[in-house]
């Protein structure tokens, strides 16, 4: 898989592409990921136009390689594809929008589909597969709201966010103000955004921001975590890993009793499907009869 090519006018004068792709073999389950890097270190890896349009096409590429529909295709070899990895290169994920050439607000902020084509956070969203992100240094206004777009974030010592659109008089259009006050809370949210107060790696983990945090005795980097994050899910069931991220996505924006019937929408087929391929419950049966396999000891 290779970076995508932004629109004619965008800035070509980058010797190396200015978003990187990698596909990688997961070590102990053999599945694969994806690792999406934005590539301006020397910018602390701020996005301009030419950034903003690779990411969408990036993304919309792999929304359709993992797609479901693509799951049973003979010619095609992502359906192993256990998830995505979103960072940087060197020390920063995105210090925010490069001002010398950023993409047009007009554009970023509308819903007409020529629009969203080149929209990041949008092709983002339709990604079937968990969006990691490995949060180095800076995420700020603009790339704080890149890191928001993904499913888990991973952070170490040198994570900050930070969001300036009060400070500045932008307002934002990548979905901060609304994936901001789901993830830590409105009042918290509101706190952040119309101070534009930073918040360190240990207050963003302690308030549920950063989901996992690699101290900075660990020999690990965020990369290295991330990977064994999606290790992890590639030794899962993958197709119900994408079925359930599809329920936890789409129920989470509705209200209770509505998000409890679409996940019954999502159970019924599924166990249609699977009472009949005579392997799903045999595999249940036998992990749980498995004498020798590791077993937590309860703390009750």
């Amino acid at each position: 898989m290779t970076s995508s090519s932004p629109p004619q006018s965008a800035s070509k004068s980058q010797i190396e592409p200015v978003v990187l792709t990698k596909k990688i073999i997961l070590p102990k389950s053999s599945a694969h990921a994806i690792i999406v890097s934005i590539n301006r270190p020397s910018q602390l890896n701020c996005f301009n136009t030419e950034v903003a349009y690779s990411l969408a096409n990036i993304f919309n590429d792999i929304a359709q390689i993992t797609s479901p529909s693509k799951a049973n295709d003979a010619d095609d070899n992502n359906d192993d594809i256990a998830a995505v990895i979103f960072t940087g290169s060197g020390n920063s994920f995105c210090a925010g929008a490069d001002l010398s050439n950023p993409p047009n607000p007009l554009e970023q902020s509308s819903d007409l589909p020529e629009h969203l084509l080149g929209n990041p956070v949008h092709q983002m969203s339709k990604v079937s597969v968990p969006i990691i992100g490995a949060i180095p240094g800076y995420a700020i206004t603009g790339g704080f709201e890149l890191a928001l777009a993904c499913d888990i974030l991973v952070g170490d010592h040198t994570t900050k966010f930070r969001d300036t659109h009060c400070k500045f008089g932008l307002a934002p259009c990548w979905g901060l103000s609304q994936n901001l006050q789901r993830r830590i809370g409105p009042g918290r949210a509101k706190m952040l955004s119309f101070s534009a107060r930073p918040i360190g790696s240990e207050l963003a983990y302690q308030w549920g921001l950063l989901d996992e945090l690699v101290t900075q005795d660990s020999n690990e980097s965020c990369l290295d975590r991330a990977i064994a994050i999606a290790d992890t899910i590639g030794s899962q069931n993958i197709t119900m890993v994408k079925r359930y991220k599809k329920v936890l996505v789409e129920g989470g924006k509705m209200e209770l009793s509505k998000g409890l019937q679409y996940e019954r929408q999502l159970g019924l087929p599924h166990y249609l499907e699977v009472l009949q391929d005579g392997q799903t419950f045999e595999g249940a049966k036998e992990f749980i009869s498995d004498e020798k396999r590791p077993r937590l000891k309860s703390k009750l």
